[in-house]
């Protein structure tokens, strides 16, 4: 990592990771973005469905699972995610590590299955940056540092785990990869009439989705204004054929000015 490299996150969800090839298809991704000079952290979700189907084990032996536990089993899910796109980064000749949420410093408090991240430290992301290894990085988790405890940030979470590990390292912005265009005024697959924002600013983006869009979790879109981070949502089908006839959706992006960022991160309370 030099001084003249910009640095990003990257986010990848449950639909982008959905299979083996997919984890090949980002792995090629990740290399063209690299050849771009830029300084990458990814950040994954679990493989499609494993979360669900990890919660619905659960209740297949306990009807009311404890928390604490329910967190160590669904936690489970990005680890997968993490350790295959190393092995596919690393069939390329890239040079990458995978860390959970808690070895990349993220600090929450102790609500199992919906913390708060109160704080990062992420010396450990620091360190492999600087030896020019790409960081992969477990979305939806961190740990508590008062019980030692796994837990995770509810559902959505990767998406404020990226945010918030942006503003810990001074990302100039984070790239999510979704299932879809960008952000939409409807379900444009129920009106296919519905228009695409080329970009919102981030009350539009949180006014509409605590209206119900799933696009983002509402707290990425918080962290993300608390620290002027600018989000990008983009189509994970056209960026992985380098199409370019969809720009995705641009959120705070011309509200981010550098000088506008708070001296220290600023995370979340409950």
């Amino acid at each position: 990592m030099t001084a003249s490299q910009k640095s990003i996150v990257m986010k990848f969800g449950g639909a982008a990771v959905s299979s083996p090839e997919r984890f090949l298809e980002i792995a090629e991704l990740i290399r063209r973005r690299i050849n771009e000079n830029i300084t990458l952290v990814v950040v994954v979700s679990a493989m499609g469905d494993t979360t669900d189907e990890l919660i619905a084990l659960a209740h297949k032996v306990h009807p009311n699972p404890p928390s604490r536990e329910l967190d160590m089993l669904v936690s489970v899910g990005e680890r997968i995610s993490i350790s295959l796109l190393a092995m596919a980064l690393s069939k390329l000749g890239l040079d990458a590590v995978s860390f959970t949420g808690s070895q990349s410093g993220i600090l929450t408090d102790e609500a199992h299955t919906d913390a708060r991240i109160l704080e990062v430290k992420p010396q450990r992301i620091l360190n492999a940056l600087a030896g020019n290894k790409i960081v992969i990085v477990a979305g939806f988790q961190g740990v508590c540092p008062k019980t030692g405890d796994i837990t995770t940030l509810g559902r959505g979470g990767s998406d404020t785990t990226a945010v918030a590990l942006a503003a810990a390292l001074s990302a100039h912005h984070v790239e999510f990869y979704k299932d879809v265009e960008g952000i939409f005024d409807a379900d444009p697959k129920k009106i296919p009439a519905a228009r695409k924002f080329e970009q919102m600013s981030f009350s539009e983006a949180l006014a509409i989705t605590k209206a119900g869009a799933q696009v983002l979790q509402p707290r990425c879109i918080e962290i993300a204004q608390l620290n002027s981070i600018p989000l990008w949502v983009l189509p994970f089908e056209d960026a992985s054929h380098q199409k370019s006839n969809s720009m995705g959706t641009w959120i705070g992006k011309s509200e981010c000015k550098s000088n506008s960022r708070p001296q220290h991160p600023v995370f979340e309370k409950r």
